[in-house]
């Protein structure tokens, strides 16, 4: 068995791999150092010893590219030396565990994207032909097709009826829209840093322990509570400026 330093092919002969440190970084792309840490953390396996050279095989490069994946999904090192020993140590797979990702992809709500005719979208709007333009511009709906065949594409009919309730109320579509675009905005920055937060904490924080039920149970409890929870602090802001904007008067 020819053991490469990443400088020439693996071996041809049907025999397995085997890499220099070097070597299997040059195959993964993964540093030499960067290996070296990720055995002291125990998410590597150590390498056989030949003599005074380690060598490592496809177990370990196909670790690495696991170690990879599970990072990008947001996962510390911590938290994948649990995944990677329970694996072992319980028959538990990485793949099932993975599996959770479909649970991360299930829609929080259940406001999905409709298309509506024209005459629907006039009956529900209280506008006529050329009103519905008002609507198209304030990104609430999108014309698909035309002539009498055409439709609209209401890509959030939960947003266009909250929408049209503000109007009746006397708030503007173009004021609506603004406060809509300030909401996406803040709350996507929001969003973005409580997932890579929660992620950060998986199996110590969230989550008992690094398992699909731990963490699917987690989950689960997040969807409505978190939502709710977003409602409270979101009712609890907007008293509190709108208490400051009474202490400073209010400016035409």
């Amino acid at each position: 068995m020819r053991v490469t330093d990443g400088s020439s092919p693996g071996p041809t002969d049907g025999s397995p791999a085997s890499y220099t440190v070097d070597g299997l970084a040059a195959f993964t792309g993964v540093p030499s150092r960067t290996i070296r840490f990720y055995q002291t953390q125990g998410v590597l396996p150590a390498p056989e010893r030949r003599g005074r050279v380690a060598v490592y095989n496809e177990e370990h490069a196909e670790r690495l590219r696991l170690i990879e994946m599970l990072q990008s999904r947001g996962l510390r090192i911590a938290a994948i030396r649990d995944l990677v020993r329970h694996g072992a140590g319980d028959n538990l797979s990485v793949n099932r565990w993975l599996g959770l990702d479909e649970r991360l992809a299930t829609p929080w709500s259940e406001d999905a994207p409709k298309l509506v005719s024209e005459a629907e979208l006039r009956r529900v709007s209280g506008r006529d032909r050329e009103g519905l333009g008002s609507l198209e511009e304030a990104g609430l709906v999108r014309r698909q097709g035309g002539g009498r065949s055409a439709g609209y594409l209401v890509p959030s009919p939960g947003l266009l009826r909250v929408t049209l309730q503000l109007e009746k109320s006397g708030i503007d579509l173009e004021t609506a829209a603004g406060a809509a675009a300030i909401l996406r905005r803040r709350l996507a920055r929001a969003a973005d840093e409580l997932v890579a937060h929660f992620a950060s904490r998986v199996g110590t924080g969230f989550g008992r322990r690094v398992a699909p039920a731990e963490i699917g149970a987690a989950l689960e409890a997040l969807r409505p509570l978190g939502v709710e929870a977003v409602r409270l602090i979101f009712a609890q802001e907007i008293e509190r400026s709108l208490r400051r904007l009474i202490k400073v008067g209010v400016k035409p």
